[in-house]
């Protein structure tokens, strides 16, 4: 891997909270190989189109419209080509978590993610 693992969980917790499209979208290209793949209990993304809609729909709701930020949690571990870490969905004026959730990562040699799975904690 190309860079450490918390360094791969707070650039993937960035791309959450990116508000300008195009740095989006680069942001995404740069973690991501071109078809990779999000997955989450009740939907999956695959490829640069659909994880811009994904975390672009996220973003939306979360973040723009109802004021939280997302953060990685510095726990992040990386074994042969897996990171796991957690990430919460704050409130930043108090600090206030209001989700947790899991994140297991499949990255290639480069340190990109191959499959990115979602584990939604509370």
């Amino acid at each position: 891997m190309t860079s450490t693992a918390q360094q791969l969980a707070d650039r993937y917790a960035a791309v959450w909270n990116e508000p300008d499209p195009v740095a989006r979208r680069d942001a995404i290209e740069q973690l991501w190989v071109p078809d990779g793949l999000h997955g989450v209990s009740t939907r999956q993304a695959r490829g640069y189109a659909a994880l811009e809609e994904r975390i672009t729909g996220a973003y939306n709701t979360n973040v723009r419209d109802a004021g939280h930020r997302f953060r990685a949690v510095a726990n992040a571990q990386g074994l042969r080509d897996v990171v796991t870490f957690n990430w919460e969905m704050v409130r930043p004026a108090t600090g206030e978590v209001l989700a947790v959730g899991l994140e297991f990562l499949q990255v290639d040699a480069e340190g990109r993610i191959v499959t990115d799975y979602q584990f939604i904690v509370s």
